[in-house]
């Protein structure tokens, strides 16, 4: 593994000015030349020196701007990085990768129509961007449509150059493929409290987040934040999805309606025999329970019935 170095680089508006002295010397030897009466060849020889010395310290100049970074070569073989913005000079031969350590982001799925352009070089169809979310099964193995928001940064220089062929390309796959993974491990949607892709949002996207930076570690970029954007059944099942959530939380409504009325049954009960006002033994105390249970329980209004003796009138 290559360990990133910072390259010690001298300023560049001291070679600026150095530049400009060998030029306007060169400039002097060869009007020198042009008006003297002697033979012009060491003066128009020594001009030619100096203007070809000239235009080779020139190649050392490097403009840094923030956040980026120069990764610089020398015949193939790794010298440093020049991470500090500023105007600088460094040896002419070495060959420089110009390298972004800006924060950037991207949405999973997305597929880029590269722009085409004629012979003539005028632009015939610009740059597209579509955006498909994954297909993946979850734990159930229920199809799914999930897509997630990944925003990085690179911050080692020489992994990110020489460890990977594109380290662009290299984050959009692996970044899918974590995706892929993370989204098969947990369900769609859970009734208690399971973790699940719709219900614990935050959680998937934190496990989200570690698996990306895991598979990026050794291309030198670093995951800031990976959180899911889309999430969807797949649209051929869809339907009947939307159909068994509703059946499940109608089954969990009533669960928690039969819990509760049960309870209140429980401290009416216990109420009326602490405070003796009605005796209720065998059937009528089953008739009360049961009388009560109605009440709580059902889905319409309760319509009372007063007993006159013989006969029942609403």
């Amino acid at each position: 593994m290559i360990v990133e170095r910072t390259y010690q680089s001298l300023p560049g508006w001291l070679f600026l000015v150095v530049v400009l002295v060998l030029l306007a010397l060169a400039t002097a030897l060869f009007y020198g030349a042009a008006v003297s009466d002697d033979p012009p060849g060491r003066r128009v020889f020594t001009g030619i020196v100096l203007v070809i010395s000239a235009l080779v310290i020139s190649g050392g100049f490097q403009a840094v701007a923030p956040n980026e970074a120069r990764v610089l070569l020398l015949f193939g073989k790794y010298q440093g990085t020049i991470k500090q913005d500023g105007f600088w000079w460094v040896n002419p031969f070495f060959t420089k990768r110009k390298l972004s350590l800006r924060v950037r982001n991207f949405e999973t799925g997305q597929q880029v129509t590269p722009e085409v352009k004629s012979p003539e070089g005028k632009l015939v169809q610009a740059a597209k961007v579509t955006r498909r979310p994954t297909k993946v099964n979850d734990r159930d193995g229920n199809p799914v449509e999930i897509s997630a928001v990944v925003v990085w940064r690179v911050v080692n220089t020489a992994e990110a150059t020489f460890e990977v062929d594109d380290y662009e390309d290299f984050v959009h796959l692996q970044s899918e493929s974590a995706l892929r993974t993370l989204a098969s491990r947990y369900p769609y949607d859970s009734i208690d409290d399971e973790l699940s892709l719709r219900r614990s949002t935050a959680e998937v996207s934190d496990q989200i987040k570690l698996e990306i930076d895991a598979r990026l570690h050794k291309a030198g970029v670093e995951v800031l934040e990976a959180r899911i954007n889309h999430l969807a059944y797949a649209p051929e099942i869809a339907a009947a999805m939307l159909q068994r959530q509703q059946a499940q939380a109608v089954v969990a409504a009533r669960t928690k309606i039969v819990e509760g009325a049960v309870t209140m049954v429980e401290m009416a009960l216990d109420h009326l025999a602490e405070k003796k006002l009605v005796e209720l033994k065998g059937d009528r105390r089953a008739e009360m329970v049961s009388n009560l249970l109605v009440v709580l329980c059902g889905d319409r209004h309760a319509q009372p019935v007063i007993n006159l003796g013989g006969h029942s009138h609403e």
